[in-house]
Formats: C-alpha cells, sequence, structure tokens
C-alpha cells in the first residue's frame, strides 16, 4: 500500500521496513487507504508486529526542573538540573517538550530543539525550535516539566499499569533504536487479550505486555474490536489514536 504525508508530501520510507537512518520528523503523520500511521524510533527492544506501543517511560528526575531568569523573546529555557539522577543526556528531549507547570509563565508548552549534555545540579539551557520564543518572562519560582515526544524510543505496552501513554501499535518489527512507521487510526491489526466482543472497545493496559483488553471506565479506548475477541490472537481492530 502507497501512503503519503497527511499534508501531501512525498514519504521517504517504506511503509513496511526499518531503517538506521532517519527520514522524516519524529510524529510525522502519513495516511493511506483510509488508515493513519506516525513516524517513530524504536526503543531498546526492536518492535513486535501487532503489539500495543507506549511512550518512553517517564523520567521523574526531570519534572520540576528549576528555572532561572529568562527574558520574553529568549530562544532558550535556561534551567539548573535537579540533583542525583537529575542530568540530562545530549539531545535527550530533542523533538520534544517542555511545559511550565509553576508561575510564572506557567501553562506554556514550549518545543525543544537539541540540546547539549546538562549534568545533574548544573545551568544549563533548553533551545526552542526554530520560530519558537518565551512569551511569558520565567524567574526562579518558576519550574518547568519535560516530556520526550512520544514517538522516541516506543516500547511494548507493559502489563497491568501503564507507564506513559498508548502510542500505537506496531505493524512491522522495527528494529532497536531504529525508525519506520506505527499505525495510529484506521483498520489495523492488534494482540488481543480476553474475549471483548465485535464493537466493543478496548484499552491497551491488561493482563498480557502488548495486548488490547476489554475497556475500563478507568481508561483510555485506544481502538474497537472489528470482529470477536480470541484470547492470545492477533485480531483486527479500528485503531482511534488519530
Amino acid at each position: 500500500m502507497k501512503i503519503h504525508g497527511a499534508d501531501g508530501t512525498a514519504v521517504a520510507q517504506k511503509l513496511f521496513s526499518s531503517s538506521d537512518e532517519q527520514f522524516h520528523e519524529l510524529g510525522f503523520k502519513a495516511v493511506g487507504g483510509g488508515r493513519t500511521f506516525r513516524y517513530a524510533k524504536a526503543g531498546a527492544v526492536a518492535l513486535v508486529v501487532g503489539n500495543a506501543l507506549q511512550a518512553r517511560i517517564e523520567d521523574t528526575d526531570h519534572d520540576i526542573i528549576a528555572c532561572r531568569a529568562t527574558a520574553i523573546g529568549a530562544r532558550a529555557l535556561l534551567i539548573t538540573t535537579g540533583s542525583g539522577s537529575g542530568a540530562l543526556d545530549e539531545n535527550e528531549y530533542e523533538g520534544g517538550f517542555a511545559v511550565i507547570d509553576t508561575t510564572g509563565g506557567i501553562g506554556y508548552c514550549y518545543s525543544l530543539g537539541g540540546h547539549a549534555a546538562i549534568a545533574a545540579s548544573t545551568n544549563g539551557e533548553l533551545p526552542l525550535v526554530d520560530g519558537e520564543t518565551v512569551q511569558v518572562a520565567l524567574d526562579t519560582s518558576s519550574k518547568i516539566t519535560l516530556a520526550v515526544n512520544p514517538y522516541k524510543a516506543v516500547i511494548q505496552h507493559p502489563v497491568t499499569t501503564a507507564t506513559n501513554s498508548c502510542v500505537g501499535g506496531a505493524i512491522y518489527p522495527i528494529a532497536i533504536a531504529e525508525f519506520g512507521w506505527i499505525q495510529t487510526g484506521g483498520l489495523g491489526a492488534a494482540l488481543i487479550a480476553g474475549t471483548p466482543g465485535a464493537g466493543q472497545p478496548v484499552t491497551s493496559t491488561g493482563a498480557v505486555a502488548g495486548a488490547l483488553s476489554v475497556h475500563s471506565a478507568e481508561l483510555n479506548a485506544v481502538a474497537t474490536m472489528e470482529c470477536t475477541g480470541r484470547d492470545g490472537k492477533v485480531l483486527p481492530v479500528m485503531w482511534l489514536l488519530d
């Protein structure tokens, strides 16, 4: 099946492929045949076809990061990393986001560009992407919580308890730390745990890693069943994430 960018642009990497070269920005949306896909990078384990996938596990050491005085119009956020495990690896949050969680500047979400490594308990800066600048001045009372790009270092959805958001389903065995497409919308395939009925919403958190299971009120529906569920089988579902 041929796909193209949702904006009409051509796609540089084939749908069923894994590449150590990055051809699109992470999260780039492609469509084709009534289905929707996102460009993603696998984490430390190769992706398994049919598995539900999750964004990288949250690093709580990168929550509530202290700010330094940053003027309106600045093109980088000035921060001081936390102690202990608060260090940031080089470009760890490139393509990700910084949310100002405490006044001043509370509520703004900034897109991050590439950045240098920053040791724990150290002053550093997080450059913003081209075209973005700081909208409200930050001071030492401001705090930042960082979020990695949800399509960077995606993993098999864990058993029982989610540790981040479901981002889609694996359509090809993307190799460790390589790039490729995952499905987020339209008819696709997913490993099923239990026996949800045809048309029933299913969620990505259950008793089997990487499987979709019967939806409950406390969890988000990520797909609906296109047939009667059969435990342990990969079956047709309608992905609802895009």
